[in-house]
């Protein structure tokens, strides 16, 4: 695991709030159209979106888990991960998973879409939707905190 006591640099501090806010306006929707959680943060970080839409709502149905989660691990094996599909996982994306998986407990108190939104009523409501910003842009700052603090330079990916 990483260096959590290290302050972080001002070069580093300025990508996670990047991070935090392009996540917060990609789902928000007011500045620009809205993406659903996975698509926001696959954005943030520059990767490709399409298979980040089956992330949406718990993979459509609501039962799967959070897509801003699952997206945040995915993005992790993206930029972390082997690129041979034969080569074993490497030392740093078990790691940085490690840390992603640790801190993710701070921000979301169940990793079930359903079970994070069910008692902000109806999921196109306001209350959901305030929720679930926050959580993207929370989350999208703690990825790119991990990312940092595990090699990842802020000027090798988005934000």
């Amino acid at each position: 695991m990483a260096d959590w006591d290290r302050p972080l640099t001002d070069e580093e501090r300025a990508w996670v709030a990047r991070a935090r806010e392009t996540a917060h306006v990609l789902y928000d929707g007011k500045e620009v159209p809205h993406r659903s959680c996975g698509i926001a943060m696959a954005e943030t970080f520059g990767r490709a979106t399409p298979a980040y839409q089956a992330l949406r709502r718990g993979g459509l149905s609501g039962l799967g888990p959070c897509g801003v989660a699952l997206s945040g691990r995915l993005i992790l094996g993206e930029i972390l991960g082997d690129p041979d599909p034969t080569g074993p996982a490497t030392d740093a994306l078990r790691a940085a998973m490690a840390d992603y998986d640790a801190r993710l407990p701070e921000r979301l108190r169940s990793l079930s879409c359903n079970a994070l939104v069910a008692d902000l009523g109806s999921f196109t409501g306001p209350a959901r939707h305030d929720h679930c910003t926050r959580l993207a842009a929370e989350t999208a700052a703690l990825l790119a905190e991990v990312l940092v603090r595990h090699g990842v330079a802020p000027a090798r990916g988005t934000p």
